[in-house]
């Protein structure tokens, strides 16, 4: 049921957005004559790659600089682009991915390669499912741009403060996949982008009902300034990364 989920919304989605998608798609390539796609290596289910599809909103080449965790004042990042992540349509084109079988509709996020090396043994669970274009932790870090906004190193950041709550989430999920959940995560994604707080609240019943820790439920709520916090199966926060993701 889940994969017939996901082929049925992918080519909906498709073929309802296509007319906004070609005008995304001129209007990217008109600001400096280059392809409007962007093909992002990322790590597949069981630890393989693919290539992840997305509208691209950085300059060319902005990839090249090994910082993969994007603030909102990020000069990589172009005008056009910068509307596009507010929107999330440069996301949009990840249904083809859904479509080829790459990515589901709800499940983590996918990750590079650098990203997922660094994984605690517990975190490498994450790999037993197909990536999702949308999961929890989408909901609840949506402002990620925001997050990281000012910060010296970026990744680190993420590391530090984010990707502990991210990787809880998505653990959770694992435990609690079903039809009716990705079905509850489809709609808030789709309300967090009308009205965010009212999808964090409705995310708070979804982890009462699962289980999550108080802390857990806390972070969730966003009211309070996040903190950096160990991964999960690690006892200590990140302090610091190789050297190609600074």
């Amino acid at each position: 049921m889940k994969r017939a989920l996901d082929i049925t919304v992918a080519a909906f989605g498709l073929l309802i957005l296509s007319p906004l998608l070609l005008v995304a798609l001129v209007v990217i390539w008109s600001q400096d004559f280059s392809s409007p796609f962007f093909l992002a290596p990322r790590i597949a289910k069981g630890g393989g790659t693919f290539r992840m599809v997305k509208l691209r909103s950085m300059m060319v080449d902005a990839h090249r600089s090994g910082v993969n965790s994007t603030a909102d004042d990020d000069r990589r990042v172009t005008a056009v682009g910068r509307f596009m992540r507010r929107c999330k349509l440069d996301e949009v084109a990840q249904f083809w991915n859904v479509l080829r079988g790459d990515m589901s509709l709800v499940g983590p996020r996918p990750q590079v390669g650098v990203e997922v090396s660094l994984y605690t043994a517990e975190e490498w669970r994450m790999l037993d499912v197909r990536p999702g274009m949308t999961d929890l932790a989408s909901i609840v870090f949506a402002d990620l741009g925001d997050i990281l906004k000012g910060s010296e190193n970026p990744n680190l950041l993420y590391n530090q403060i984010v990707r502990p709550w991210k990787s809880r989430l998505a653990l959770l999920y694992l435990d609690r996949i079903s039809f009716l959940n990705d079905l509850r995560i489809i709609f808030l994604t789709g309300l967090a982008l009308v009205s965010w707080p009212l999808a964090l609240r409705r995310v708070q019943r979804i982890l009462e009902e699962w289980g999550a820790s108080e802390l857990v439920r806390e972070i969730a709520r966003r009211e309070k300034p996040l903190m950096p916090y160990p991964p999960p199966g690690a006892t200590e926060v990140v302090a610091c990364l190789p050297g190609n993701l600074h």
